[in-house]
């Protein structure tokens, strides 16, 4: 019987699956979690498998001031969102839920906008950059889910998600992008019809941390305070590329605290870490709940 790749890694690799259990056993540990815990849920990451970063990603300064940046970026994503929408919990959701449960885990603070994390049951989780799910208006900051803004984008664009999808052909599923965008030319982008504020007719965004944004301070203080509650520090699913995640590892390095990481890649502070699994989340984590005796 043949053994898949991925699978042939964590069975050669027992060591580091006892050292990540030696750091977390009897400690209080908070979870940073990165794309990377979602791949196994379809939505892929950014940096995994050849990719080198995000490509021509939505800038905060523009999405602010400009309208053709607002349109491409609703275009884009009211076809991502039809497949974000439906992306379920995997087996490193679960796995980081059952750890809260236990008691072995304080809480995560996660890099991610799918709001996995809240259906796989996890109780305490900081979302640094925000959540796909909610839109503001930038006028008058009245709320709406993102599902029925979906309803009525595609109301205002009848025959559009049929369309953007015909253009990418097969290749529409792989355009995803864990931030629910994807790839359509400028041509199709330019007769999209962008819908404004129900209640004030301004701007809408999604309530997430574009690229070159800031984590709000409301943010950032809820997730410094679990951090320095905890006993260690598990860091899933994240290059740690981006300074938003990777400034935890950093601190928690400061405090002492004992960090172990699971990635399929190198990350950015695997020099910090005491454990280091390099294998898919799932896997991992399922593995890790099991050798703790849950």
């Amino acid at each position: 019987m043949s053994i898949e790749p991925e699978a042939r890694l964590l069975a050669e690799a027992p060591g580091d699956l006892e050292a990540l259990r030696a750091l977390l056993g009897g400690r209080r540990s908070v979870a940073l979690t990165g794309a990377g815990c979602s791949t196994e849920s379809g939505i892929p990451d950014y940096r995994g498998a050849g990719r080198a970063g995000p490509k021509n990603p939505i800038q905060h300064d523009a999405f602010i001031r400009r309208a053709d940046v607002r349109q491409r970026y609703w275009a884009r994503a009211t076809l991502g969102w039809e497949r974000f929408k439906d992306a379920r919990p995997n087996a490193a959701h679960l796995a980081l839920a059952a750890l809260e449960e236990a008691g072995l885990l304080t809480g995560v603070i996660t890099q991610n906008v799918d709001r996995l994390h809240h259906q796989a049951g996890s109780r305490r989780v900081v979302e640094l950059h925000g959540a796909l799910a909610d839109v503001r208006c930038l006028s008058c900051d009245a709320h709406e889910p993102r599902a029925a803004l979906q309803a009525r984008l595609v109301a205002a664009n009848p025959d559009w998600l049929a369309r953007a999808a015909d253009e990418l052909g097969r290749a529409a599923q792989a355009a995803l992008r864990p931030d629910g965008d994807a790839e359509l030319s400028a041509e199709t982008i330019a007769a999209f019809a962008v819908v404004d504020c129900a209640v004030c007719g301004g701007p809408l965004k999604p309530e997430v941390v574009f690229f070159g944004g800031n984590v709000p301070e409301a943010t950032l203080t809820p997730a410094w305070a679990m951090l320095e509650s905890a006993e260690a520090l598990l860091v899933v699913g994240s290059s740690l590329t981006v300074y938003s995640g990777f400034r935890f590892v950093r601190r928690a390095h400061e405090l002492g605290l004992p960090i172990g990481i699971v990635n399929l890649g190198p990350t950015r502070g695997d020099h910090l870490a005491q454990a280091r699994m390099a294998a898919p989340a799932g896997e991992a984590l399922s593995r890790l709940v099991r050798a703790l005796g849950l």
